[in-house]
Order: C-alpha cells, then sequence, then structure tokens
C-alpha cells in the first residue's frame, strides 16, 4: 500500500539525526573566526575558554530541548515548542525572524564562503571576478556559483528526504575525518615547535588589537565586553545544533532519537571546536591568528602543517565543510515554514507535501529568498544582526520547559531535561547576561536585529485580524 504523500517519511535513524547536527554545525566558522577572536581577547587561555565555555552551553541548552523535542515529536521543532509553551504570536516571530534572516541569511553565507574557497582551486570563481555591474549593483562570480549550490543543494532536497540524508551523513563523515586529520597533523607539529610555549606564555593576560594594530590591555568592564564580542563568532560557529528538531516527522522514534542525537551532535562538535582552536595555537604564532589574510587563521594553520598545498587542502575541506552544512540547514529549514503554513501564518502552499512527502514549496521559497540575499550582498550584516535573535528565541524555549511543567504537569514527558532546573538555569542567566551585554555594547547591529524581530508583530496581526494570541 503507497504511503499518503501528505504525510512525512520516517527514514532517519539516530546517526543520520547526530550527522544532521554536526553538519549543520560545522560550516566555515571554525576556520575563521577564532582569528578576530584572538584580536578581542588576545590571549591562548581566554581564546580557549571561550570555546569551552560555548560548547558547554551548547550541550546543556540541547540537551534541555531533548525534553521539548520528546513531548513534541513533530514537524516543526523549536516554532511547535514556543507554541505550545507560550502562544502562535510568541511562535510566529521566531518562524518570521527564521525565514526574514537566521536561516536564509545563514544559508546564504555558507553559500558564499563555498565560493570564496572553491575560487582557490578555480580563480575565475572568486568575488573579484565581476559579470555584471549597473550602478551601485554589482554580481560577481562567486554570488552565482553560491546561488547554483543553493538551487542544486535545494533541488535533490525535493527530491525525498532519502538521497539527501545519504549526501549529509557520507559528506558529515568526511568532514568530520578531515577536521580530526588536520587537527592530528597540527598538535604532532607543534612537538617539534616552540610557538605552543610562546603562545602560552601570560596566557590569560587579555589584551585587544587596536585599529593601529597594537595591543592595548583590557581588563574588567573592557575585558567583560571583548569576551562578549569575541562569543559571538563561537556562537554563530556552534549554531544550527537545533535543525533535527525541525524535522522530528522524519526521524524514527523521535522521542528518543531526536533529543539522543542533540546530545551526541553538539557534545562532538564542541570537542571538535576545542582541539581545533589548540590545534591553531600548538602551530600558529597568536599574532599571526590575530592577522591572519581575510582572517582565514585554519589557511595560515595548513601552510604551517603542510606548506604551499596546505591552502589547497583546507580549501578543499572547507568547501566539503559548508557543502554538507547548507545541505542540513536547506533540509530542516524548511519544515518550520510547512508548520507555520499548518497555522495559516505562512503562504499556504508552503502546507504541501510533494508525490516525495517532502515540503517542495517551502523549499523552493527558502531558496528563492537565500538567492536574494547572496545577490544583495547584505547577508553578512544580517548575520551580525542575528544573534541576538538567536540568544533571545533560546532563552524563551528553555524558560519553556518551566512553564509547561507548570501548564502541563502530567504531559507525557518520555525524556526529562537534564539536571532540571539547575542547568536550564543557568543557561537562561548566561545567555540573558550575554544578550544584554550584546545590546548595550553593540546596539549598531543587536540593536536592528530585535528590530527585524519585533517587525513581526504588526505582520502576525495582518495574517491574523482580530484573533487572540
Amino acid at each position: 500500500m503507497q504511503q499518503d504523500p501528505e504525510e512525512f517519511k520516517r527514514e532517519l535513524g539516530l546517526l543520520d539525526g547526530t550527522m544532521l547536527v554536526v553538519g549543520s554545525m560545522i560550516g566555515s566558522g571554525i576556520f575563521i573566526v577564532s582569528s578576530d577572536m584572538v584580536r578581542q581577547v588576545g590571549s591562548a587561555g581566554w581564546l580557549i575558554a571561550i570555546w569551552a565555555i560555548t560548547g558547554l552551553a551548547t550541550v546543556i541548552a540541547a540537551v534541555s530541548y531533548g525534553e521539548l523535542s520528546a513531548m513534541f515529536p513533530k514537524a516543526g521543532g523549536q516554532y511547535v515548542y514556543l507554541k505550545e509553551a507560550y502562544n502562535k504570536l510568541i511562535a510566529f516571530l521566531y518562524g518570521w525572524s527564521f525565514f526574514a534572516v537566521i536561516q536564509t541569511g545563514t544559508i546564504a553565507a555558507v553559500g558564499v564562503a563555498f565560493s570564496k574557497f572553491a575560487a582557490y582551486i578555480f580563480e575565475p570563481f572568486s568575488e573579484k571576478n565581476i559579470l555584471l555591474s549597473l550602478g551601485g549593483f554589482t554580481l560577481s562570480a562567486a554570488q552565482i556559483v553560491s546561488i547554483i549550490t543553493i538551487v542544486f543543494l535545494t533541488y535533490l532536497n525535493s527530491r525525498g528526504v532519502k538521497n539527501s540524508k545519504i549526501l549529509q551523513t557520507v559528506m558529515t563523515i568526511v568532514k568530520i575525518l578531515s577536521l580530526a586529520g588536520l587537527i592530528l597533523f597540527g598538535l604532532m607539529l607543534a612537538f617539534d615547535s616552540g610557538t605552543w610555549d610562546g603562545n602560552w606564555t601570560n596566557a590569560w593576560d587579555a589584551k585587544a588589537m587596536a585599529s593601529t594594530g597594537e595591543w592595548l590591555p583590557i581588563s574588567g568592564t573592557a575585558l567583560i565586553t571583548g569576551i562578549s564580542a569575541a562569543m559571538v563568532g563561537s556562537l554563530f560557529s556552534s549554531d544550527a545544533w537545533n535543525g533535527v528538531t525541525f524535522i522530528a516527522g522524519e526521524i524514527k522514534n523521535p522521542q528518543r532519537n531526536v533529543g539522543l542525537s542533540l546530545f551526541l551532535g553538539t557534545l562532538t562538535v564542541s570537542v571538535i571546536y576545542v582541539l581545533a582552536n589548540i590545534m591553531y595555537l600548538a602551530v600558529v604564532p597568536l599574532q599571526e591568528i590575530a592577522t591572519a589574510p581575510s582572517d582565514r587563521v585554519a589557511v595560515v594553520a595548513s601552510q604551517y602543517i603542510f606548506g604551499n598545498i596546505g591552502t589547497l587542502i583546507i580549501a578543499l575541506m572547507i568547501m566539503v565543510s559548508t557543502f554538507a552544512c547548507n545541505n542540513g540547514l536547506i533540509m530542516a529549514g524548511a519544515r518550520v515554514y510547512y508548520t507555520m503554513a499548518k497555522d495559516r501564518l505562512f503562504f499556504k502552499q508552503a502546507a504541501q507535501l510533494n508525490e516525495s512527502s517532502v515540503p517542495a514549496w517551502a523549499l523552493w521559497a527558502q531558496c528563492i529568498w537565500a538567492s536574494a540575499l547572496c545577490l544583495t550582498g547584505t547577508y553578512g550584516a544580517l548575520l551580525d544582526f542575528v544573534v541576538i535573535i538567536v540568544l533571545i528565541f533560546y532563552i524563551l524555549t528553555i524558560a519553556g520547559i518551566f512553564r509547561l511543567r507548570y501548564k502541563m504537569p502530567h504531559a507525557e514527558r518520555p525524556y526529562r531535561a537534564f539536571g532540571y532546573p539547575v542547568l536550564p538555569a543557568l543557561y537562561i542567566l548566561f545567555a540573558s547576561a550575554l544578550s544584554i551585554t550584546l545590546l548595550v555594547t553593540k546596539p549598531e547591529t543587536c540593536g536592528w536585529g530585535v528590530l527585524i524581530m519585533l517587525i513581526g508583530i504588526p505582520i502576525y496581526f495582518i495574517l491574523r485580524p482580530g484573533e487572540e494570541v
């Protein structure tokens, strides 16, 4: 008997879910952001501490989400959790921000990162290769390449979850092995290098790099500001772990496997990230990490490890990494729009599944907007705006665990949040303090991020006139 195409097919197991978490988290960030982080805090000790704190916070958030994923094992993930814990307005604000900036902006940025490193292998793909110039608008080969990859991955996902899950699993395993190899060779090289000792001298003396290139000692409020600014990079690199919750409708035994995928995936990536930064410190002098061309610290490290061929090796690694990352982002994102459309909070066509039992219309709507962000060239600024939105909704979602324990005390909870109430409360306090610090120190970007989110309020009431939230 043929399955109804209006139902999702549960074709993803624990390995597939874990690989989706890992593949979506590891994009281009780990190869780039450490350079700016060093400029903000200027010390090996604080660099590793920030990555470790980010990793711990991410794992705590992930295991907290496990309770929600077990209670509501359906497509839409975080959108559904917010709707059940609060109301449709809060859920819509998340979905609106998700489509307007969070997911599509990330897809665009990751696509362009793919094209930038593809240009290392084939120079005509470079962003410097301008194909069209009309007034203030320019179209580069890099933008075209990024859009082609987004379109291709959208098409692949529209043909069913089976092919995209195979691609995701295989490429993520290749990504993990490649990173592990880079880390291993780098740490082996460290035994014959004095770089490690030099970087760890005065490891906790924080300093910031001025625009002149000079190092200025920082402490007190300036240190808190520097840590917060540096943590933006590590948080961006560690985000997108919640993507597996969006496809819970296609996970086998979701009450168990979604939460376990979240834990295993975030723990794996957090360990890899800390080890990668230890490797950077083992082979690259701190000054060179801070001043790496275009912030590509992984390229500098790879050149130290492998010589001139290092650039080619790292370019191939990042192409694989970003390709798999975007596949996971594209697969997961469309499920949120599907669930929103079911609630009449998105285009109604997005609520339909095609003959392959996937929300193809939602996939292509996401593709079109992400491609538009590639063309505008504003996606980088949008990503700066989004960190505050991401944190706000993580705070609300984890606070929703407390709220649902009160609202639905007798609801079935196949899994309960690990360390409740202490660990979830600690995450809320950490993320709230960071959000406030970012709003105070970066109002020009984070303030716009909050505004983008709040614009969703009048849009909600236009879509649902006269309805109570």
